[in-house]
């Protein structure tokens, strides 16, 4: 088995609730990535719940600064868009950066935050999920480069042709995320990945399965996980509820029982990963829940990363 991938999510809401709006800071964190043997870079989407830069703008810029390096949404809110404006956008950034486009997806979780993002923007939250998935069905349309017309309950087009066409001809790859029945279906019917964070590799295993058994086509199991690395466990506790609750403004109680989330040695912290890999996972996305970003991704690198790449050889 081929090691397994891994990711780092650029920090843009955790450097916005510090107050720090600059955006070259994130350039060169994902170029720092590149040059530390990460194979993607990774940019949440939330312009009204959870401000931060926007990430298909962040990653223009990372394609023109980077060269090997994956780029990815994780995850993208296509609800809040019209299809024609998002295919465009994502065909025209799969261009900047020569194929290596990722497009994570969501519906949003379902609190009153978000709900109240999607008035903001005059969407009817409660009709999220049908949106989404007509706007997967409406972009690969629009991503052949053709003349292309389509009827849905959400959008109405005709004769619309987009360019430039993405890089792919079948247009970037969409991961959704998400777990639960519905969700899970989703995924098996209509995505290219899968991207979720459940706190128990139990779970994982037992979702991924579910999904492989009626997959309409080969599709990349991911993972997304928060770390906080530290030797002192109690410390590196309560690094990871500072940074959880400043981000969600939330208990980090709460968030726990409902994502992905470690908290202590560096190796242990590998070997909580490899059960995820063990079980399935093909593409870690990392989230380093730390104030010193550039010291996290060394020490992530130095530390854990080895000992997964040496979990997923053969």
């Amino acid at each position: 088995m081929a090691s397994p991938r891994i990711g780092y999510l650029l920090p843009t809401r955790d450097q916005a609730v510090r107050g720090d709006h600059e955006p070259n800071q994130l350039i060169d964190q994902a170029r720092r990535a590149e040059a530390l043997g990460f194979d993607s870079v990774w940019a949440g989407d939330s312009p009204v719940t959870r401000p931060r830069a926007d990430p298909m703008l962040l990653l223009a810029a990372v394609a023109i600064a980077t060269r090997r390096i994956t780029l990815g949404t994780a995850v993208l809110l296509p609800a809040l868009r019209h299809p024609i404006l998002l295919a465009h956008q994502l065909a025209t950034l799969d261009r900047l950066a020569d194929g290596r486009l990722i497009v994570g997806m969501g519906g949003g979780f379902p609190n009153a935050n978000t709900e109240a993002q999607f008035a903001a923007v005059g969407v009817d939250f409660h009709r999220r999920i049908s949106r989404l998935e007509e706007s997967i069905e409406a972009m690969r349309r629009l991503w052949t480069g053709e003349e292309v017309s389509f009827t849905g309950r959400h959008f109405d087009f005709h004769d619309v042709r987009l360019a430039p066409a993405p890089t792919r001809p079948a247009g970037p790859p969409i991961w959704l995320a998400g777990g639960g029945e519905p969700a899970l279906r989703r995924v098996a019917r209509l995505a290219d990945g899968w991207l979720p964070y459940p706190p128990a590799v139990q779970n994982y295993a037992r979702d991924l399965a579910v999904i492989q058994q009626s997959a309409a086509r080969t599709l990349t199991p991911a993972l997304y996980a928060t770390l906080c690395l530290d030797e002192d466990r109690e410390r590196a506790r309560r690094r990871l509820r500072t940074s959880i609750e400043r981000y969600y403004n939330a208990p980090l109680e709460a968030v726990e029982t409902i994502q992905a989330m470690f908290a202590g040695p560096p190796g242990e912290a590998a070997d909580w990963l490899n059960a995820y890999t063990g079980a399935g996972a093909r593409h870690l996305v990392i989230r380093l829940a730390a104030d010193d970003q550039h010291a996290a991704m060394e020490e992530f690198a130095g530390r854990v990363m080895p000992l997964i790449r040496t979990k997923g050889r053969p």
